[in-house]
């Protein structure tokens, strides 16, 4: 083996922190419990709220997260970090609340996730903003996932594929198509902002 590959494997201090975490955890530390919970809460009710769009169904998919996450925490084979497995976790159970509430929905996505250029005025910026939502919302299910994971919430393709259980050219695949689609759908509307 590679001392590159060595290296890569060493556990650093907050693999450490968090396998001790875990351990803490599977003895039954309610503490432990409460404290891997209040970690991890915030980014995955913001995941959770962006795929739904629906505060109450995000915090309802974060209980279940949380329940499926403390019931299969004895089988967590720690080869990924505990928040990609947690967010892989929160993936399954979000799209499985879309599916059976078989409903579509119009999430909140921050345009400066997306980065708006040209000129913005009182009349361009609602225009935009609306048909940037319609435009998420029309993408295929596993470019949208993508493209707010990547866009919006900032994970790598390394983490997507690792919580998607996908390779990473899939992910960058997933992400260029919705792009490309974006794009497609608001050509108008990025024109009228940029030229009137």
């Amino acid at each position: 083996m590679s001392q590159g590959r060595e290296h890569a494997r060493a556990p650093s201090g907050a693999r450490l922190e968090e396998a001790a975490l875990i351990e803490r955890v599977l003895a039954g530390d309610a503490a432990a419990e409460r404290a891997l919970f209040d970690a991890h809460v915030d980014r995955l009710y913001r995941l959770a709220f962006r795929m739904t769009g629906d505060e109450d169904l995000a915090g309802d998919c974060v209980q279940e997260i949380f329940v499926r996450a403390f019931d299969r925490l004895p089988g967590f084979r720690r080869e990924a970090a505990l928040g990609t497995w947690l967010h892989s976790i929160g993936v399954s159970v979000v799209l499985n609340a879309l599916r059976k509430r078989k409903r579509t929905s119009v999430r909140e996505v921050s345009l400066d996730a997306v980065g708006a250029r040209g000129r913005s005025d009182a009349t361009s910026a609602p225009l935009l903003r609306e048909r940037l939502k319609k435009a998420i919302d029309a993408l295929p299910e596993d470019q949208r996932l993508v493209f707010v994971m990547y866009e919006v919430e900032g994970y790598s393709h390394a983490e997507i594929a690792s919580a998607l259980d996908i390779p990473q050219g899939t992910s960058k695949a997933r992400l260029h198509y919705a792009r490309r689609k974006l794009r497609v759908l608001l050509a108008d509307v990025v024109e009228h902002a940029l030229y009137g």
